[in-house]
């Protein structure tokens, strides 16, 4: 039986966080900061009793800061060119190396990843990082690169825009000039050339808005030249990113969350990911990519093993959620994914969305049950699970760089009240946690097992029943999904109900469903919903039309068995 992956995505640095203070834009000493070593044994016990396969450990590469670590020899970050205190994660300062902010003992940090790496996989789980290809920090400098290892930019020639051996893009012969208030004399930050910034900003004055902290790495594509590739020979970009790559895998990385994957040409992809695969067939490498025009791309000749279902299934889902669109639209999002559904990553929550129960989104995290089992059972595809998604963290904290802005924080030192009342100083015990983050958290973990534990879903097909309900009285397809997943001798039926109103729905089942999935439903004998583990009575004809009475912001998974 396969085994449908299912991803926890956290933060290191806010996970293990004991610090109750949270300071708007408070320091590290103020406000505290996460470790490696909460991540130990009963943390990964908990976290793989919920159902886990993979956790993504954000943040781990080592990114600018305005934390001064210079007595470790890393060296000390212009803040003009920092976003928070703690700076992104995506502005990365060594890509050979960790955060200091995450080790107990600054001069064991690569050991102490390393030790999380084992206790990752003794805990039966494996271990995905962030690599992030299109862009650096401004200050990009690696203390303790391999030897015979060169610095991006370390042989570049500064007095051309363009060179297929420059690792950065310049803007010859004019400094950079950030469009914002910035520290002045000695302690002012200076760039010359400058060099352009990650978001395609070739201007030597990148505004607030832009990525200004980062630099734009050169895979070999001239952008003055109508994008012409100069991909002969092998740019030098190009080889620095594999041996990155290949540094981490022999670390013991079971797979790479590749950041603005489509910032970068498919043709590097190509090139690189094979390389990796040769020293471990089974890394995954996952594609944040937004463009679904270019999905085959990156999927056939890129060779990606995921990518991100974010323009297509998490926005309609959301809008559903707030009640902008139709569930009927569910049905668009697979037919023009049609034969990469099972390529893509499914999640309603991640580091760059809004949380489901901030004023934002749904302002309730219960809202979302029927998108999330949408989401985890129509296909086989993987699904990821932000950490404190499932206790129904708000993000509605004002912590600093980031604002009110319904997210929480990957920017600032920042404590994530819903989940320290879990991890209750390392106990793991239920006893902080309302009565609302209980249920919550129970459904989650409910909802992953069944999808874990069901061949149907975990490697069935899918059968969708909307274009069978649409005149249906008894179905409403603005407020209502339906579909089937199918085994050898059973099949599985699920129906979510955005509506807010309690609601008897019944489903028509056309006979072009029963010969799709080759089962007979005279040979049915049982059926059970499986979130309340009770049998479901079958009535006569209930292979026409099926009658459920609905909850709420509900869903219900029913299996129909031979035996």
């Amino acid at each position: 039986m396969k085994e449908k992956i299912f991803i926890y995505q956290v933060l290191p640095r806010l996970f293990g966080n004991k610090k109750k203070l949270n300071k708007e834009n408070g320091s590290l000493e103020e406000n505290g900061t996460g470790k490696f070593s909460a991540f130990d044994n009963k943390a990964l016990k908990e976290i793989k009793k919920m159902g886990f396969t993979h956790i993504w450990y954000t943040g781990i590469l080592e990114h600018a800061s305005k934390t001064d670590y210079s007595a470790y020899n890393i060296k000390k970050d212009n803040p003009d060119i920092v976003k928070g205190n703690a700076g992104s994660p995506y502005a990365i300062r060594d890509y050979y190396d960790v955060s200091p902010d995450l080790a107990d003992v600054v001069e064991n940090r690569m050991a102490e990843f390393e030790n999380m790496v084992e206790r990752t996989h003794k805990n039966g789980m494996k271990v995905i990082i962030d690599f992030v290809p299109n862009h650096v920090a401004r200050q990009y400098h690696s203390d303790v690169k391999p030897d015979k290892v060169t610095d991006f930019g370390e042989n570049d020639n500064t007095s051309v825009a363009f060179d297929p051996d420059n690792n950065f893009y310049y803007i010859p012969n004019q400094k950079l000039e950030l469009q914002f208030p910035t520290q002045t004399g000695d302690n002012a930050y200076s760039e010359f050339p400058a060099k352009a910034t990650g978001n395609d900003c070739f201007s030597n004055k990148p505004g607030v808005n832009d990525w200004y902290e980062t630099v734009k790495l050169n895979y070999g594509v001239n952008y003055n030249m109508r994008k012409i590739c100069c991909f002969t020979p092998v740019p030098d970009t190009w080889l620095k990113m594999r041996d990155i790559l290949l540094y981490w895998t022999d670390k013991g990385v079971d797979g790479f969350r590749c950041d603005m994957a489509e910032m970068v040409p498919v043709e590097f992809w190509n090139w690189v990911i094979p390389k990796v695969k040769s020293k471990n067939k089974s890394i995954l490498f996952i594609a944040e990519v937004y463009d679904p025009t270019q999905y085959k791309n990156y999927v056939h000749w890129g060779l990606f093993d995921y990518l991100y279902d974010k323009v297509d299934l998490y926005d309609t889902l959301r809008d559903i959620t707030c009640g902008k669109k139709p569930t009927s639209d569910i049905t668009f999002c697979w037919q023009r994914i049609g034969e990469l559904q099972p390529k893509m990553l499914n999640f309603l929550e991640n580091h760059d969305e809004q949380r489901i129960a901030s004023d934002f989104f749904a302002g309730n995290p219960f809202k979302a049950i029927p998108a999330m089992v949408t989401a985890t059972t129509m296909n086989t595809n993987p699904v990821m699970i932000y950490f404190g998604q499932e206790l129904g963290e708000r993000g509605m904290d004002k912590e600093g760089f980031s604002g009110l802005d319904g997210r929480t924080t990957i920017f600032d030192y920042w404590s994530v009240d819903s989940v320290q009342k879990w991890r209750n100083n390392g106990t793991f015990s239920s006893t902080d946690l309302d009565k609302d983050q209980i249920k919550l958290r129970k459904f989650y973990i409910q909802l992953i097992q069944i999808a874990k534990e069901e061949e149907c879903i975990n490697s069935g097909d899918f059968f969708d029943l909307m274009y069978a309900n649409y005149e249906n009285p008894g179905f409403d397809s603005t407020k209502q999904y339906a579909f089937l997943r199918s085994g050898k001798k059973e099949f599985i039926l699920v129906i979510a109900n955005f509506s807010e109103q309690a609601t008897d729905v019944s489903i028509n089942i056309p006979d072009e469903a029963f010969n799709y999935i080759n089962i007979s439903p005279y040979k049915i004998k049982n059926a059970e919903e499986l979130f309340s583990k009770k049998k479901f009575t079958l009535n006569p004809q209930w292979e026409k039309s099926i009658c459920i009475g609905m909850q709420p912001y509900s869903a219900k998974i029913i299996k129909f068995s031979m035996v």
